[in-house]
């Protein structure tokens, strides 16, 4: 080549064995994929701020609330380390109406598509003075708003954009251990970033510590009710089958929805056969679904009582009075931090605050132990917690 240096407008790639070329311009192998239209920053015009809710934020979450908008003041970013159905989208709405009150764009960031759409319904009618939009493939005819909500994939149209980023779910699919999302997640950032998960691993810890930002942990639920320790039912072979057929038609007795996991898409799809043959509504729902977010509002409206689905809807997705079956959750595909995940799927509303969970498996791994004791253990912290409470 000689000599000459190609280099990636993107990501900055270097290495001439991953480059092409797109429109005699050179671009890594990664990002020729990420094509469409890009936006320049702006100063936002719009300086309304004031948001709105029916209730108000819990003392942890106020507490925790105001010291994010503290740590942006002095330049900090941070990570919110908080259990399962904490509200984590209730805390950030302080530093996001500090942002939008000197002209700020904000943006949400979501690895997945389906919690995108969910997530900019909730602001909607959190910030109804804000234009809010959101982001994802097939849905980028409009790229501006006041609050961005974004899957993490869209972050190439952004560059040096966001005087607020917002990640959450950093521990997901298809954002973790993911060089070039990371990247271009870094390279969007104007201002400051928070970054959201109920399980950061030791590396991303390590990462906040090693920068010297902030770390805020909670680990109670708004409501201050547990987290539900998942029951554990060993079966083999066909009597696995039997057992979730048994355990399915007696929620539903009990007049409740069900998340049947499973951890494949073909496992999911002949579970669901399965199920049909005992129970009416049930359907399967998985990355190959093409109406997802028909079936998504279907259930919400008690149109299906019964959901068979991959870990699409492991993070993000909130339903009142939802029980959960890990149906062989002793797979290898189900990590610790998986299940804890799924789990917190269970008693997220406050006029609904428990709920049952299940492992139907073969064999009691070491993942699901190390789940049930993580539950525990964040259980045991919120009643010294409370207990503290009660003594001051």
């Amino acid at each position: 080549m000689g000599g000459f240096l190609f280099e990636c407008p993107r990501c900055h790639n270097k290495d001439i064995n991953k480059i092409g070329f797109l429109n005699g311009k050179p671009y890594c192998r990664n990002c020729i994929l990420l094509r469409g239209e890009t936006v320049d920053y702006k100063k936002n015009e719009c300086h309304e701020f004031k948001y709105e809710l029916n209730y108000n934020l819990s003392k942890e979450q106020a507490f925790i609330s105001n010291e994010i908008i503290e740590s942006y003041k002095s330049g900090k970013n941070c990570l919110i380390k908080a259990v399962c159905g904490s509200g984590k989208t209730e805390i950030v709405l302080g530093i996001i109406s500090y942002v939008l009150s000197f002209g700020g764009r904000v943006g949400f960031a979501i690895p997945r598509r389906e919690v995108t759409i969910e997530i900019c319904d909730r602001l909607k009618s959190i910030f109804p003075k804000n234009k809010v939009i959101s982001v994802y493939g097939g849905h980028t005819s409009v790229l501006e708003g006041d609050i961005i909500c974004l899957t993490t994939h869209q972050l190439f149209r952004y560059e040096h954009y966001f005087d607020l980023l917002v990640l959450d779910e950093i521990d997901a699919f298809p954002f973790v251990n993911n060089d070039l999302l990371n990247e271009m997640f870094f390279r969007s950032i104007r201002g400051h970033y928070v970054m959201m998960s109920a399980t950061p691993n030791d590396k991303i810890i390590k990462f906040f510590k090693d920068n010297n930002d902030v770390i805020f942990e909670l680990n109670a639920r708004f409501h201050h009710h547990p987290l539900p320790v998942p029951k554990v039912i060993i079966r083999k072979s066909i009597f696995k089958h039997i057992e979730l057929i048994k355990q399915v038609k007696r929620l539903l007795k009990l007049k409740k929805q069900v998340f049947v996991f499973t951890p494949t898409i073909d496992k999911s799809e002949s579970v669901a056969k399965l199920l049909a043959l005992f129970i009416k509504k049930v359907k399967c729902i998985n990355s190959k679904s093409d109406n997802k977010q028909a079936l998504i509002d279907k259930f919400r409206k008690h149109g299906i009582d019964v959901f068979v689905c991959t870990a699409i809807l492991e993070r993000g997705v909130t339903f009142k009075d939802l029980q959960v079956i890990v149906f062989e959750s002793d797979n290898n595909i189900y990590n610790a931090a998986t299940l804890v995940q799924i789990s917190g799927r269970v008693g997220r509303k406050k006029d609904a605050p428990d709920g049952e969970v299940i492992y139907i498996a073969s064999e009691f791994t070491k993942e699901m132990a190390k789940s049930i004791s993580d539950i525990k253990s964040v259980n045991k912290d919120l009643q010294d917690m409370l207990r503290e409470d009660r003594e001051q």
